[in-house]
């Protein structure tokens, strides 16, 4: 790319697909290596009678997902994700993993030669014989080198400028420093690493354990027993990464990408939250989401569901004894009091 400035994109919107675009929009107008402009895909939807992708290239803020936080105007909304992608060097995947499938079937073969992609997305897919990760399923549906960045990065706190740190995990020895250079900011430190798949695992597995903590809450537990749930939940993170992956480097979980995203999000997640009200409403999970998320999405019950499908392949489930309990509080209708049984 010496010979032409990279032009980032985003695909996605949400919450914090629109506080990276606040970062990304800042960084691109303060280097010569970037385009300025920022395309970013919303999915259209009516707010107040006005489309939401004019509010944002109006009112530069994403009243539904970000309110209250004014975005570069150089951050542009865009309707069609083929034309968001159009032309872009750099894709920045930020959506429900879920979706992933289906954008990279609608944008495949309309990419720009030589481009990247990495993955703020933190969830896993099964696949035959094992675990798909995000990365992979958009390095085989569309062709491209994928990074991934993970971390205790809870978006309206970053949005806010309240420092944190987050996680790169880049193959490329020439790409890492133009990602660190793309998304770092005084109140957003990049540490980079070549362990992708561990900094991606972390970022999935987390949100099993942070239902496992909302469920603690829920029960009226204190400090002590949160505790032992972050740390039996890092020991399990840890076995499950080794379990799958060849390569596993135990000071990755040391990093943003791992004991700090884990006690953040066992602490202020999305996936905290709600467990709690599940547990003292009694009421199901998706009208718990529905209600109380305002169209985000729950990563930790759908995560726990694909990795006790895996565990359950290798006869291994009772060697999770939290992620085994998540998901049977999740889906066979468990008590929350059963989060503790085994530990």
């Amino acid at each position: 790319m010496a010979d032409r400035k990279w032009k980032a994109c985003l695909i996605g919107s949400g919450n914090w697909g629109s506080a990276i675009a606040k970062i990304v929009g800042h960084n691109v107008k303060q280097s010569a290596e970037f385009e300025d402009e920022v395309n970013m895909w919303v999915f259209e939807e009516q707010v107040d009678g006005r489309n939401l992708t004019d509010i944002i290239n109006t009112d530069h803020e994403n009243v539904k997902y970000l309110p209250g936080i004014k975005l570069p105007e150089n951050v542009r909304a865009v309707p069609d994700v083929v034309d968001t992608v159009r032309d872009a060097t750099i894709l920045i995947f930020v959506l429900p993993h879920q979706f992933v499938k289906g954008i990279c079937s609608k944008i495949g073969g309309k990419i720009a030669p030589g481009a990247i992609a990495i993955s703020l997305i933190k969830g896993v897919d099964e696949a035959k014989g094992g675990l798909e990760l995000t990365s992979t399923v958009i390095e085989r549906e569309l062709g491209l080198d994928v990074a991934v960045l993970m971390g205790a990065n809870i978006a309206n706190e970053v949005a806010r400028e309240q420092f944190c740190e987050t996680t790169i995990g880049c193959r490329s020895d020439a790409m890492g420093p133009v990602l660190k250079r793309l998304f770092e900011a005084p109140y957003f430190r990049v540490s980079l690493t070549h362990d992708v798949y561990t900094v991606e695992l972390c970022g999935a597995l987390k949100n099993i354990v942070a239902c496992a903590a909302g469920f603690a809450d829920g029960l009226g537990y204190g400090s002590n027993t949160k505790a032992a749930i972050i740390r039996i939940g890092m020991m399990e993170m840890m076995e499950f990464a080794r379990m799958f992956y060849e390569g596993v480097r135990d000071v990755t979980f040391f990093q943003s990408c791992g004991v700090a995203d884990l006690i953040t999000t066992c602490y202020g997640g999305r996936n905290r939250k709600v467990s709690e009200a599940l547990v003292k409403s009694g009421r199901p999970l998706d009208e718990l989401e529905a209600e109380m998320l305002g169209g985000q999405k729950l990563q930790g019950p759908p995560t726990a569901l694909e990795v006790h499908k895996l565990l359950s392949e290798k006869n291994a489930v009772d060697r999770f004894p939290l992620f085994r309990n998540v998901h049977n509080i999740c889906y066979n209708k468990a008590a929350g009091c059963s989060v503790l049984d085994g530990l």
